[in-house]
């Protein structure tokens, strides 16, 4: 009995030791490395804590006492497979296809505006016109002179097939019909540069002239959209590029909408921005809904499903040992049991388990901080 007893002081006695020891390495210490020496004596105290705390149970046990062991109280989650996805989050805006601002291709006076904003038009409409008075008499001057020798060409002509008057007579009154004709032409498609004309279908989202405004090519006058062809376009990573592919599923999320809508990838470009490191991805929407063009979106892009069921657990339980493995504790009669995993993926806090875990198995979720091998557990069962 006498021996016991002097075992547990031996024991005292280290810890007094110990503080001992701690205090005088601290009071060596220079004054930058005294926090980091500080950090590793209390590694090492906490260390030679619970094995003093071990050898007291052995003590108490030799003696003939009862020890009673304290469980630690964890939570749990029963581990079930199921099918895992990730997704790439990417900034992206609303976009149009047909989305045009036209202007006058020559200068002018406008005269007549035939639409306003919200007007549906379709191609070819004529939106507005611009003064044209000069080109309108020039026209009709010349079309007088087109007549004119239009009819001294067909005289020619039936002479010349009759074999009556000179090659060079028919070849003269040609030359002046097809010469007259191209000045019409001209004019005609000066005509036509003086009014604003619509080249999609859609709808009328601005009007930036007034009838008076002195306008000239270059300077937007009108914008035409074409809803019906909508899409959001979104610069991704170069690192994504072999994970995003044309018919990936992709969810379009608009904050400002509060709104969201699933659609798949229409364009994934293979070129690489040498600026930015970027490429770009389109994805199609709907024209159900009233979507802005350059309105922001949220855009998730699928990029990867597990074939089969597997485990999925949240990537906080998982802990890392000295010697790199990752591994998590599950409770086995009432006992915690650390477990080594292999995981793969990893999303929006999870990460998919390939080996270490089965369907049923019990995970420790919260707890697991504060246990070790071996230790016992009590949770709600």
């Amino acid at each position: 009995m006498k021996k016991k007893i002097i075992k547990v002081k031996s024991i005292k006695m280290k810890k007094v030791v110990l503080l001992m020891a701690i205090t005088a390495l601290i009071a060596s210490c220079s004054q930058p490395d005294k926090k980091a020496q500080l950090e590793k004596l209390k590694a090492q105290h906490e260390a030679l804590t619970k094995q003093i705390e071990k050898l007291e149970v052995e003590i108490k046990k030799d003696m003939g006492d009862s020890v009673e062991v304290k469980a630690n109280l964890v939570e749990v989650l029963s581990v079930a497979p199921e099918i895992f996805s990730t997704y790439i989050d990417v900034q992206g805006k609303v976009d149009a296809d047909e989305n045009v601002a036209l202007s006058s291709e020559m200068p002018g006076t406008v005269t007549k505006i035939n639409v306003k904003v919200g007007d549906e038009v379709s191609k070819g409409q004529v939106l507005a016109e611009t003064d044209s008075r000069a080109i309108q008499q020039g026209i009709s001057d010349l079309q007088t002179n087109v007549d004119l020798v239009n009819q001294l060409y067909e005289k020619q002509k039936n002479l010349w097939e009759q074999k009556i008057g000179t090659e060079v007579q028919f070849l003269q009154a040609k030359t002046n019909k097809e010469s007259l004709e191209k000045k019409m032409a001209t004019l005609q498609e000066q005509l036509r540069m003086s009014k604003i004309i619509s080249p999609i279908d859609g709808t009328v989202d601005a009007v930036d002239i007034k009838v008076g405004n002195a306008i000239a090519p270059g300077i937007p006058a009108i914008r035409v959209i074409n809803f019906a062809n909508l899409k959001v376009k979104a610069e991704l990573a170069e690192s994504y590029a072999g994970r995003v592919k044309k018919n990936d599923i992709a969810k379009v999320y608009f904050p400002d909408l509060n709104d969201s809508v699933e659609s798949k990838v229409n364009y994934a470009s293979r070129a690489i921005n040498p600026m930015s490191r970027t490429f770009t991805a389109e994805v199609l929407l709907d024209n159900k809904k009233e979507y802005h063009p350059n309105m922001v979106t949220r855009l998730k892009i699928n990029d990867y499903v597990s074939s089969q069921p597997v485990v999925v657990i949240p990537v906080r339980v998982i802990q890392n040992s000295t010697t790199g493995e990752r591994y998590v504790y599950v409770v086995k009669d009432d006992k915690a049991v650390k477990s080594v995993i292999k995981t793969g993926r990893e999303y929006n806090g999870k990460v998919e388990v390939k080996e270490g875990l089965a369907a049923g198995d019990l995970l420790v979720t919260m707890g697991f901080e504060n246990v070790n091998e071996g230790d016992k557990v009590a949770y709600n069962k």
